[in-house]
């Protein structure tokens, strides 16, 4: 980061540590990332690959990066925690119940007849199963997390198992991408360097505005914007770009993309940002740990249930997934 100490400087100072132009950077760096997304999909990365290991960094590096500055400062870990429940709520209800109500996410579409359809239907099913076991990932990292917080505390232990187990699951996703392109004779094209030089620039106005907007939260006084707040807004302002990509990649029809999108990017959450905190600082479990716990664990088995069963995720399910974030935003936020 030293060799960029001037392009900070240089924010810095236009900025004037304004909450408004920082938070301008945060949502075009976002932006940026997102729109080069759809590049690396002719790099050697498509379909739900694309969304379990390529998206979630894009989409989740603020949290990521929230995570290490909040370490890095020896701040208080609940707000850690808090960014990263609120993040998973929105993104396991909100941001796949959303799409799901307005244009409905259907893995296994009807169709054509002849080959045309049996070619469709069998990638779809290869979607549906990489979904399924992306989402039984999602079981077991939340249930790892909550087993490890059981005792009220995440400590440096706890810390390195999280780290550990996000990275195996990283890897997994790596081979997995060898495999298919050596199935389908295919390389990797040396321009993806070109694109992740532009998404680590990107990565860097992300790391500005976050601390800039980090120290501009006060901390003392009364009213909303409050540093005893800062898990919850924090989580809040960095779903935006995980709804930028739902709500893209939906419109195109692309809802194995937005499924896995939403899913993978809880990855970088729980148990990755969590665990990277832990290693700093022990983290105290907040108060409705269990209530978010339950809730990411309950759409994660609505999804697998309906996914499985039906291939799709029909609009009922959709509004169903909605009206309960916000029945999770109001108790938790607002009462």
């Amino acid at each position: 980061m030293t060799d960029l100490n001037w392009l900070k400087e240089f924010i810095e100072k236009i900025a004037g540590y304004d909450p408004w132009f920082s938070l301008v950077i945060f949502l075009g760096a976002s932006a940026l990332m997102i729109w080069r997304l759809g590049v690396l999909e002719s790099r050697g990365f498509e379909g739900t690959i694309l969304g379990t290991l390529i998206m979630p960094y894009c989409s989740g590096l603020s949290n990521l990066i929230f995570a290490w500055v909040m370490g890095r400062a020896g701040q208080n870990g609940s707000l850690v925690l808090e960014n990263c429940l609120v993040n998973n709520v929105t993104n396991m209800t909100l941001l796949i119940g959303l799409p799901a109500l307005i244009w409905g996410l259907a893995i296994i579409p009807p169709g054509k007849k002849g080959k045309t359809k049996s070619r469709l239907n069998s990638q779809s099913r290869l979607d549906l199963l990489s979904l399924l076991l992306t989402l039984i990932a999602v079981l077991f990292f939340t249930g790892a997390v909550w087993a490890l917080g059981r005792d009220g505390r995440l400590d440096y232990g706890d810390g390195l198992v999280l780290v550990g187990l996000f990275l195996f699951w990283q890897l997994f996703h790596v081979f997995e991408v060898l495999k298919t392109n050596v199935q389908k004779g295919r390389s990797m094209s040396w321009l993806i360097f070109a694109e992740l030089a532009v998404i680590i620039a990107c990565g860097y106005g992300v790391f500005t505005s976050i601390e800039n907007l980090v120290a501009w939260i006060p901390k003392t006084g009364t009213g909303f914007f409050t540093y005893s707040r800062l898990g919850w807004l924090s989580g809040l302002l960095m779903v935006i770009p995980n709804a930028m990509l739902a709500l893209y990649y939906a419109y195109r029809k692309r809802p194995a993309v937005v499924l896995s999108s939403q899913i993978g990017d809880g990855h970088i959450c729980i148990p990755m940002c969590i665990g990277l905190f832990a290693l700093f600082s022990n983290i105290d479990v907040v108060p409705y740990f269990q209530t978010g716990v339950i809730m990411i664990l309950g759409a994660c088995l609505l999804q697998m249930l309906f996914l499985g069963l039906l291939g799709r995720l029909p609009r009922v399910i959709g509004a169903v997934m909605v009206g309960s974030y916000f029945v999770f935003l109001y108790k938790g936020l607002i009462s």
